[in-house]
């Protein structure tokens, strides 16, 4: 069903009293650390890792709300070797997209 998102996780967090407020809460991970962590290339590119670790960092606390706690593992290590961590990026990336398409299913599903 589900290979990165928890939708209990997110309903712990979010409650499911207020189905309303449970969605604008999912979609604003959507639409602001998401959409973060999909255009990070521009700053690798300019070797901007101030940048990358405050977008990184910003995330991480979404991926626990959703449940992705794999994905937040992920933003953990690129913080912790940002010189290093384009490979990690890529597969962070690839989190993302999958966290991006469940997280859509699931409003649709509510």
């Amino acid at each position: 069903m589900y290979k990165l998102i928890s939708p209990q996780t997110i309903i712990q967090y979010f409650g499911d009293d207020d189905k309303e407020m449970l969605q604008e809460m999912v979609q604003i991970i959507i639409d602001t650390n998401l959409h973060d962590l999909k255009y990070l290339d521009e700053f690798y590119d300019a070797k901007d890792f101030a940048t990358i670790k405050k977008k990184c960092h910003k995330a991480k606390p979404s991926m626990s709300y959703v449940g992705a706690v794999d994905t937040r593992k992920l933003l953990e290590k690129i913080e912790a070797d940002l010189e290093n961590s384009r490979p990690t990026y890529k597969k962070l990336r690839e989190h993302v997209q999958i966290i991006d398409e469940e997280l859509k299913k699931f409003l649709e599903n509510l």
